[in-house]
């Protein structure tokens, strides 16, 4: 890839227009739809226990070229790109799905309003809608493709779709790094594996403080591989600030939440409750979670406020892309590079996605609904694809737009007399199909940065997204319930430790307050005034605010993680040797993130099959009678937990070292 300026009309992609070369071939549709299943199954188990999300554009394409080469011998770097562009389709609706749908099971666990009477939330709802959004964000971002990834070319750096293009690159011109990602995912599987169930460690070494100046507070480590890869990729400042968030949470506000909010607890637990009974999950369940929605909610609007400027200019450019273009490029000669999808095709799709909304059965979308959706819709996918351009898609403030989209439609829905459990059902599904829209939105814009870089058809990627969009889909709900059937979503006695599902649960609370009048706002606005005095130091309050959210223990090992970051970077002199070990961290962390994942999601379908068939019976039986603390004693389970993950940081150290012919 090679650029004289900044300028759209200088650039020269890694294949030139001209140059014929493969793209669209029955291989690379297969292998990316496979892949964009593991990963959006993947990621729906992170981020449901977890609350994150991880890019799958960049192990995607390693994933990709290591088949296509290693099996096939051969395969053009378009080809590459096509996989790619399928496979990261699954990641992002994965993180649309999870933010939002968890909400319905939420309020149908708990009955709230009697909303079981009116709407049950089904697989076949769950493809249905991821279908329709997905298909909106696509159909809405194709015509800002021209300004965003062309025109903006040097200014919008879409550091996702530039690395997944050097990889690419790097790939056709001969290296290693796919061994990178599948030892990462070996080490992730294996460790998983071993720790799956409390075997042979315990997962999560905790301990409630019970000493007086500090009874009710926590310390302890959740020893997942996907939390230290996490932790690696995000970096060490935006751990550090999760982690900060955790200790006011965990280490401040609970032990003086016991000491001077005691009778508030008892009264809000059983009958005959006592002191010593009042643990730091029972804290966490009645004061910090609800402190936690209200730093993640102004989080979210803060992260919005900032980009403001950008969302303007986005939005008033994306208009009028809309309405300048026309039946004219479709008559124009013009290269293989520039041709997107006709905007008869784009018009249409994007008119039958409204319809088919509209008249989909048990959601209550009526006319007001359909033009929250269209309008917020249309509005974010602008923003998204302009964000992510900036700062990545791991960044995009995803969950703050859905959080203002769900504010203000509750509140119209409320001045229409639209409230109670209808309401919710009615603003819950807007939010979803918008988050979804955002997601894949966000997803599409980084691929076409990728094509583009590479000289790819964008016409072609844009078919394709549809592709890895329609395999996961087609999977998600399944995996959405039988995560949900395995580990629960709500506390109970079967479930102690449910799934977290941070952003559904914010989500969910946010509506029920504003249309159920259930919710204890003096927490929830304590917790926005935190998130404000932390924006008021000047740092940004968002991983802050979901590290007050979200346990300790799993601030910890993300910390951990970017403290190995941290030490690659302190450690490396030379700007290309820290090049390279970066993108191994990244490539090692992908892959071990993966891995966990997979055996996580394995683990959940053995369980939930030892329910349902005889023959999977005795793995429950065996899971539910041996841990580690019953072969090595009480202590010994969390030691070695701790023992076993410092061998995994040590690991993963050895993986981020370079060698001269790296570079």
């Amino acid at each position: 890839m090679a650029e004289k300026n900044s300028t759209q009309q200088e650039f020269t992609p890694y294949v030139s227009s001209n140059k014929p070369q493969s793209e669209i071939t029955l291989r690379a549709i297969i292998l990316g739809a496979l892949i964009s299943i593991i990963f959006g199954v993947g990621n729906a188990y992170i981020g449901l226990r977890y609350g994150m999300t991880v890019s799958a554009s960049l192990p995607a394409a390693v994933i990709s070229m290591a088949i296509l080469r290693g099996l096939f011998k051969r395969a053009s770097v378009l080809e590459n790109n096509m996989v790619q562009t399928i496979g990261s389709a699954g990641e992002s609706l994965a993180a649309g799905v999870i933010f939002t749908f968890p909400a319905f099971l939420i309020w149908e666990a708990y009955n709230t309003l009697g909303i079981n009477e009116i709407f049950t939330l089904g697989g076949l709802e769950v493809v249905a809608l991821s279908l329709l959004g997905g298909a909106m964000g696509i159909f809405l971002m194709i015509p800002l493709r021209r300004y965003l990834v062309e025109k903006e070319h040097g200014k919008l750096k879409f550091p996702e779709g530039t690395a997944c293009a050097e990889i690419i690159v790097a790939g056709d011109k001969g290296g290693a790094r796919a061994k990178t990602v599948f030892w990462g995912i070996g080490f992730g599987a294996v460790y998983k594996a071993l720790m799956a169930g409390g075997i042979f460690w315990n997962e999560f070494p905790t301990k409630d403080l019970k000493f007086k100046p500090m009874d009710g507070g926590v310390i302890g480590l959740d020893s997942t591989p996907a939390l230290l890869g996490v932790g690696y990729i995000i970096g060490p400042r935006i751990a550090a600030l999760m982690l900060a968030g955790a200790v006011l949470g965990y280490l401040g506000i609970a032990p003086l939440a016991k000491y001077i909010g005691l009778d508030y607890l008892l009264a809000h637990g059983p009958a005959g409750m006592l002191p010593d009974e009042v643990t730091n999950s029972f804290i966490r369940n009645h004061i910090i979670k609800y402190l936690g929605v209200g730093a993640v909610s102004i989080g979210g609007f803060v992260s919005l406020i900032k980009s403001f400027p950008t969302i303007i200019q986005s939005f008033a450019t994306g208009f009028r892309q809309i309405v300048k273009r026309g039946s004219k490029e479709e008559q124009e000669d013009v290269p293989r590079t520039q041709k997107d999808l006709p905007m008869s095709t784009v018009l249409i799709g994007t008119l039958l996605v409204i319809i088919a909304l509209w008249v989909y059965p048990g959601t209550n979308i009526n006319i007001i609904a359909i033009g929250l959706t269209v309008v917020f819709g249309f509005f974010f996918i602008v923003v998204a694809a302009r964000i992510v351009g900036i700062v990545g898609s791991s960044s995009s403030p995803v969950s703050g737009m859905t959080i203002a989209t769900l504010l203000v439609t509750c509140l119209v829905l409320v001045s229409f007399g639209i409230a109670g459990a209808v309401g919710m059902v009615t603003a819950m599904t807007i939010g979803a199909v918008v988050c979804i829209s955002v997601c894949l939105s966000g997803d599409i814009a980084q691929d076409l940065k990728t094509g583009y870089l590479l000289g790819a058809t964008p016409r072609k990627m844009q078919m394709m997204e549809f592709v890895g969009l329609t395999a996961s889909a087609l999977t998600m709900g399944m995996v959405l319930f039988l995560l949900v059937d395995t580990y629960g979503i709500v506390p109970s006695a079967e479930h102690p430790d449910p799934l977290l599902a941070p952003q559904a649960n914010v989500m969910a609370a946010v509506v029920q307050g504003i249309l159920g009048g259930e919710l204890p706002w003096e927490f929830i606005i304590a917790g926005g005034m935190i998130a404000i005095a932390v924006e008021f130091l000047g740092v940004s309050s968002l991983p802050f605010s979901i590290g007050l959210y979200l346990p300790l223990d799993l601030s910890t090992p993300i910390m951990c993680g970017g403290l190995l970051a941290l030490m690659v970077r302190k450690t490396t002199k030379e700007i290309g040797r820290y090049k390279v070990r970066e993108q191994k961290g990244v490539l090692f962390g992908s892959g071990i993130v993966a891995g966990d994942a997979l055996i996580g999601v394995g683990v959940a379908l053995l369980l939930y099959m030892s329910d349902k068939v005889a023959f999977f019976v005795p793995y429950k039986d065996y899971v539910e009678k041996h841990s580690a603390e019953s072969f090595f004693g009480a202590p010994w389970g969390d030691i070695l937990s701790l023992g076993a993950f410092a061998v995994l940081m040590a690991i993963f150290w050895q993986f981020t070292r370079h060698n001269k012919n790296e570079i």
